[in-house]
């Protein structure tokens, strides 16, 4: 298929498709056994770049935040994002890919039992800086401290170093990072569903928001998405309806 050439420029106007990369999300992203970057945004990215018909090219970063900042500069063309409205400051969103879970670990031995025992004053909550979550939990929480580790893969390192009460984060990042550490355990509920989109920087053009929002949607319907997740062994997310 020939697309407009007036799209391909808005979305790739460099004629190489720039794709940021989260690699602080594993569900998202990860490295191969060569260190090459791998996972289902990474696949996303191919096969767009093909659709467009210009080559692609991958900037990794390790915090969600980071990605916003490197698309919104327009240091890339594309990324892959959990929506959130201040992030919609400066990126057009398509509707969710993927549904993630966002939630509590705690210490064995705590007090904390159910989602709402978690905003309480003196309970101190870390979170990777600038994360769908961190987002979200700043704006929720009314009397709990956020703590802010650099990024998401260093909220359970934070947490442990720093004998907090609480750690956010993806669920089965949070389940990977204690795997072997006794005395920890994850509350009983999400306390959010992260939805993960990809996006353009606000100003491409309707006609190239257009184009990305209809990717995501045949991505979803031609099971793409689906036989992603389970190449790459990632449980614990849902594709988006």
């Amino acid at each position: 298929m020939t697309l407009d050439p007036s799209l391909v420029a808005a979305i790739a106007p460099t004629g190489v498709l720039r794709a940021c990369i989260n690699l602080g999300n594993p569900i998202l992203a990860g490295l191969d056994a060569q260190s090459k970057p791998c996972g289902i945004s990474v696949d996303l990215a191919t096969v767009l770049a093909q659709r467009l018909g210009v080559p692609l090219e991958l900037i990794t970063v390790d915090a969600a935040g980071k990605s916003v900042d490197v698309v919104s500069a327009g240091d890339a063309d594309v990324g892959f994002f959990a929506v959130d409205p201040r992030r919609a400051a400066t990126i057009t969103f398509t509707a969710p890919y993927v549904l993630i879970e966002g939630y509590y670990l705690v210490p064995e031995a705590s007090a904390v039992k159910t989602n709402a025992d978690v905003d309480q004053t003196g309970t101190r909550v870390v979170v990777g800086k600038g994360s769908a979550y961190d987002l979200f939990l700043t704006r929720e929480l009314q009397h709990a401290e956020i703590v802010r580790a650099p990024t998401s893969p260093a909220v359970v390192k934070t947490f442990l170093d720093g004998d907090y009460e609480v750690a956010a984060g993806v669920k089965q990042q949070l389940e990977a990072e204690i795997a072997g550490t006794a005395g920890y355990r994850l509350l009983g509920e999400r306390f959010m569903v992260i939805r993960q989109a990809m996006g353009l920087a606000i100003g491409r053009g309707t006609q190239a928001d257009a184009f990305l929002a209809a990717f995501v949607e045949a991505m979803k319907a031609s099971g793409f998405v689906a036989d992603a997740l389970r190449r790459h062994g990632i449980s614990g997310a849902a594709v988006a309806p």
